[in-house]
């Protein structure tokens, strides 16, 4: 699974480890993340994010 790295923070979302602080779970693909789903550190939505390559 890729990661996945704020635009604009540069928080990166490692779905290894999920986010805690909004109830995702380890092993969540950044794909299955709720569409409301934002950058736990600066509030940015999930279309600011690019994968990590």
């Amino acid at each position: 699974m890729s990661k996945w790295e704020c635009t604009v923070c540069g928080w990166v979302y490692d779905p290894q480890v999920g986010d805690a602080s909004q109830g995702i779970q380890p092993g969540t693909p950044f794909e299955d993340l709720p569409d409301d789903w934002v950058c736990p550190e600066c509030g940015a939505p999930k279309d600011m994010f690019e994968e990590i390559v």
